[in-house]
């Protein structure tokens, strides 16, 4: 340990390795507004709606089922990944034909498997909801989910030509797309869960359908532009030709699945999570949205830091340069502990009064709740930060076999069996058992850590896979 500590430290020093401070801030500001803008603004905004309807089982529905639709986005994100790689190597042989081809079979693969998780969403809502979620808040996540389900298969179509475009290396369409979903979610978002504007008061069942028009403005847009651009005649889309070539499908799925099951397995560990909250009944398990809201936030940094470290490595990787790399994690692990500290201390010091602020018509259960074990947690959550930043740095590295063997197993072998263990204790302080399942999946997030820092203490991350 005490040789580990030294060479983190040396290699944050080192100015003769890897990128100077002021060059990883300048590759981060454009990843943390991105991240912010594009992914956590939207779901502030909505849980920030919803919680003043004057209804904590309409946050926590709103909040716990969310946990299912994130699970199924980055399924579809996969996928679109599956596309990107497979479009790629096709437009970089010039192999235009192809490039099409891959594009309608992956559109209508994704097409139909959008379709089946929209049914059994539909289909099983009541079944789900009564997982995820507390007994009382059942009916109003039922209607939720049926009526977020349609969202899924518009966003499955949606990411299939997102996968095309960035695999043609056209990165700024889907920029702009996002932006325009972005804000076509926060109006009708405010719109139909408040009635403003002449349109119908929903309240939570507003998001879902702000969520519909958000992803069919995106499909429609982002389709329109593919299909009809004249530039990309060479392709020669033919979409209505469906399914006719097995084997890029194929192809589809093999790119696909090692990326579908390292995804998966931390946002179903979420899901997971939810369902051991529930015996902490209604206000115990807003306390967890609240803090599980909050440290995402904190946590931001770290998601844009991982990025550019997945940059930096990949490109120090191809000329072997090894004292580039580790010096590279080293100084943005330290970067990305800064940040995440001096954000988690401030909402720690001032958790009651932000929490009351930002959630005020949430019951004074809840706030108190989840102002006593936010400081805590928020200790444990740096174990998150650093399996963030590390498996950035191997999928840089190409060692994506390792994050996401190391993530399964731990969710399968450890979190999932430790957790449904702690929430069935006969534990009558409602603060303590929260803390102790929430902290169990930290704790499954430094194993993964463990992992990864003993792969790079290594020879073996250095071959090429």
């Amino acid at each position: 340990m005490r040789k580990l500590v030294a060479s983190y430290v040396e290699g944050v020093r080192d100015a003769a390795h890897g990128e100077s401070f002021n060059r990883i801030m300048r590759y981060f500001i454009p990843e943390i507004i991105t991240a912010f803008l594009l992914y956590s603004l939207p779901v502030l905004l909505d849980s920030y709606f919803i919680a003043h309807l004057k209804a904590t089982a309409a946050y926590g529905a709103l909040s716990g089922t969310n946990t299912l639709f994130h699970f199924f986005t980055k399924i579809a994100e996969a996928i679109s990944v599956g596309t990107l790689v497979a479009v790629g190597n096709y437009n970089g042989r010039s192999e235009y034909k192809d490039v099409g081809r891959v594009l309608r079979d992956s559109f209508w693969t994704t097409c139909l498997l959008g379709l089946a998780v929209s049914v059994f969403i539909f289909a099983g809502a009541y079944w789900i909801a009564l997982w995820l979620v507390p007994l009382e808040m059942v009916p109003m996540a039922v209607l939720f989910l049926r009526l977020r389900s349609i969202s899924v298969l518009l966003m499955f179509i949606f990411l299939a030509f997102v996968g095309f475009l960035r695999g043609i290396k056209n990165v700024k369409m889907p920029m702009h797309v996002f932006i325009v979903g972005t804000a076509t979610f926060v109006f009708f978002d405010y719109a139909l869960i408040f009635g403003k504007y002449g349109m119908p008061e929903m309240g939570v069942q507003g998001s879902a359908m702000a969520s519909i028009i958000q992803y069919a403005v995106m499909a429609a847009f982002v389709a329109g532009y593919v299909v009809f651009n004249e530039k990309y005649r060479k392709f020669g889309i033919e979409m209505w030709s469906i399914l006719a070539d097995k084997s890029h499908i194929r192809d589809l799925l093999r790119l696909s699945w090692p990326m579908i099951l390292d995804k998966a397995t931390m946002a179903f560990a979420y899901m997971w999570l939810c369902a051991m909250m529930k015996p902490l009944g209604s206000s115990g398990f807003a306390s967890f949205c609240v803090i599980k809201d909050m440290e995402r936030v904190a946590l931001l940094p770290a998601i844009a830091f991982a990025q550019v470290i997945t940059v930096l490595v990949s490109n120090d990787f191809g000329i072997r340069n090894w004292l580039g790399i580790k010096a590279n994690i080293k100084k943005i692990i330290a970067l990305a502990s800064l940040m995440v500290f001096i954000i988690m201390t401030t909402f720690a010091l001032n958790a009651e009064y932000l929490i009351s602020c930002f959630f005020r018509n949430l019951t004074g259960d809840s706030v108190s709740l989840a102002a006593r074990v936010f400081p805590i947690l928020s200790v444990l959550a740096f174990f998150d930060l650093l399996q963030l930043v590390l498996s950035g740095a191997l999928r840089g590295s190409a060692n994506v076999r390792l994050v996401m063997v190391a993530r399964f197993v731990v969710c399968l072998c450890y979190f999932v069996p430790v957790s449904y263990i702690i929430s069935q204790l006969p534990i009558d302080d409602v603060a303590l058992k929260l803390v102790l399942i929430y902290g169990s999946f930290y704790v499954g997030n430094a194993f993964i850590s463990i992992a990864y820092i003993n792969r790079f203490r290594g020879e073996d991350w250095k071959v090429l896979r």
